[in-house]
């Protein structure tokens, strides 16, 4: 009798999967692969059998990461094929010393692990070492995890492997077309049209339960150029631009640079650095980094050379900290950040005065990628129980740069307010004057 365990356990690569198994089954150092798949086509359990067998031909910690925790608890840990089988059994149990629910972690007998984990709490796995990692649904992640993750896998020789389907031309397209372009990378863009996976009347369900067009192209057929589905600023980025109002801005070291910032502990914290000049809103900077004290920020702001006007913040800056019982905002301006807080307001309110802001604003390419990113990636949330979407945003990492831009733009309106009551008082005194 054979005491022989097969890996993979029950999974057998379908024809169009083939050529993505063959590629990241290599025993190669710094493997990179861009897989575009529709939905239904096996992407994550793909991943999953990879990660199984590469976790035995070099010993090491592997990633799942997916935009965010829940989401990867969701999906993949609890995750099930069609016929029932648990995602995890990829990884046959003689070859499992511990399973840990609550790290989403499988120990294996060689010294392995394999993690499941959120890109919206990456920064709390500083001090790991992972040699492979799967960006699942990348092109909803925070795009700020590859980055952390990317010299990790240069310095050991990790691989990196990105799966997802489009989401309009952000960061994942943008990933995309560099892999299409590079040799070094294996690329794949399969829709339903390529695969068969899913039949047409599957298809036709969706559209009669109501799933928006954009979505079906995005979803199955693989589209870049549908937009963005439930995007708040969809039609206002894609005029900046049309117009190339995101461009190269270069600093004004005459004017004044005001900060704009959405505060947060354990999620990011992130700041626009803003000029004014007449009716034009210059964007030339932005920041983003979670896990840091309001130090860590104080001297990202010194280390730059600009000449700062105002700092405007949540209103939550109010709000006393357990540990030291002193506001953030009394903290802030110890440390010479003196915040103007920004009037409380409902998220809808704010959300049209950025639509109303926008056509007045510019954005640097280079310094606001992620933040540009962050404005085209805010959007509402999906039910894809209901066929509808939900009532307030999704939260998740395109929240944060929303929403610290949602502040400059009620501050604008604010101030708009201010100036018309004074331009009334104005007038009122002077029609008393001359009456």
């Amino acid at each position: 009798m054979s005491n022989r365990i097969r890996i993979p356990a029950f999974y057998t690569p379908r024809d169009y999967q083939k050529s993505i198994w063959e590629y990241m089954l290599q025993d190669k150092l710094g493997l990179r692969a861009s897989v575009v798949w529709h939905r239904r086509g096996g992407k994550d359990l793909t991943a999953i059998n990879i990660c199984a067998f590469k976790a035995f031909q070099r010993v090491g910690t592997y990633w799942h990461v997916l935009p965010s925790y829940k989401q990867g608890k969701q999906i993949v840990w609890e995750g099930l094929t069609g016929d029932g089988t648990p995602f995890l059994d990829s990884f046959p149990r003689e070859l499992v010393t511990r399973k840990r629910d609550v790290e989403l972690q499988i120990d294996l007998i060689n010294g392995s692990k394999y993690r499941v984990v959120g890109s919206d709490n990456i920064d709390s796995l500083v001090g790991t070492n992972p040699i492979g990692v799967v960006f699942s649904e990348y092109s909803l992640a925070d795009p700020h995890a590859w980055e952390y993750i990317r010299p990790i896998l240069a310095e050991n020789g990790g691989w990196a492997m990105f799966i997802f389907t489009p989401r309009g031309k952000n960061h994942g397209y943008k990933l995309h077309m560099m892999a299409k372009n590079n040799p070094r990378w294996f690329s794949s863009t399969l829709s339903i049209t390529d695969t068969g996976a899913v039949p047409a009347e599957i298809i036709d369900n969706e559209r009669l339960e109501g799933m928006p067009e954009e979505l079906i192209q995005q979803e199955y057929f693989c589209s870049f150029s549908a937009p963005l589905v439930g995007a708040y600023y969809a039609t206002q980025m894609a005029n900046a631009e049309v117009e190339k109002r995101i461009c190269k801005v270069p600093w004004e070291p005459l004017l004044p640079v005001h900060t704009f910032w959405d505060i947060g502990v354990s999620d990011q914290t992130t700041i626009w650095f803003m000029q004014e000049y007449g009716f034009e809103y210059r964007f030339i900077d932005y920041y983003a980094n979670s896990g840091e004290g309001i130090a860590h920020y104080a001297k990202v702001l010194a280390d730059r050379s600009y000449v700062y006007g105002k700092h405007y913040g949540p209103h939550d800056l109010n709000v006393r900290e357990f540990t030291t019982a002193v506001t953030r905002l009394k903290a802030a301006k110890s440390l010479g950040i003196p915040f103007t807080v920004v009037q409380k307001h409902e998220v809808e309110d704010g959300i049209e005065a950025v639509r109303n802001i926008l056509p007045s604003c510019w954005f640097d390419e280079t310094k606001c990628s992620a933040g540009i990113e962050g404005l085209k990636s805010y959007r509402k949330d999906w039910n894809e129980k209901m066929k509808t979407y939900a009532s307030t945003p999704l939260h998740d990492w395109s929240s944060h740069p929303a929403d610290a831009f949602r502040y400059f733009a009620w501050r604008s309106k604010d101030r708009s307010r201010t100036h018309k009551r004074q331009e009334d008082d104005n007038r009122a005194v002077d029609d008393y004057q001359y009456i």
